[in-house]
């Protein structure tokens, strides 16, 4: 199965299983290329969010205009930050941000409860790296990455170049399909 890419420099469509690696500074605006992968034929997407809260998440869907009827979210922080939580049958909660088992047990039941397109969002890697550590956050983006193939879906994650070290940057990179650069300056570059 064949998802449409609304990413400018990259191909039209990529098969169902691919992961891309989205590279950015870390002041980069990613909010635009993030929800238009979202929001580009999908029938269903999780969005698995390590660096701001689910009701953050809504808000960012809803001013993107993403259909939040077909989105689930999963809030990495709001649990160890003591925030209120409102739990839906579309919102999960893991303890932290290093409860990297909860997520990949939530993407797989994501994955395997819903039929036809489905996209994922990881924001962001570097966030998981920061709270558990660069290995253990790199084995978890494999198992992800395995889930996508096994499931025909496909994923977006976040990785912001400057606080990792280059050898870090490389074995993220080497895991991915494609990667798509962001500068700071917008400018967007894709390697597929």
């Amino acid at each position: 199965m064949d998802y449409e890419l609304a990413i400018e420099n990259a191909p039209d469509t990529i098969p169902g299983g691919t992961g891309i690696l989205l590279i950015h500074p870390s002041t980069g605006e990613t909010d635009r290329i993030d929800t238009d992968f979202l929001k580009t034929d999908t029938d269903r997407l999780l969005v698995i969010s390590t660096r701001t809260t689910a009701r953050e998440v809504q808000q960012k869907l809803e001013y993107y205009g993403v259909d939040e009827e077909r989105a689930d979210i999963l809030d990495t922080l709001s649990v160890e930050r003591g925030y209120s939580r409102r739990s839906s049958e579309h919102v999960h909660y893991v303890s932290s941000p290093d409860d990297l088992a909860g997520v990949i047990d939530i993407t797989r039941q994501f994955l395997t409860e819903n039929e036809g397109k489905r996209r994922i969002s990881l924001d962001s890697v570097t966030e998981m790296a920061y709270y558990a550590d660069e290995e253990r956050a790199l084995e978890a983006v494999e198992e992800l990455l395995e889930l996508l193939e096994e499931h025909d879906a496909v994923g977006l994650f976040h990785l912001s170049e400057e606080v990792h070290s280059e050898a870090d940057v490389a074995a993220f990179k080497e895991l991915f399909d494609g990667i798509v650069s962001l500068d700071e300056d917008g400018t967007v570059e894709a390697d597929f």
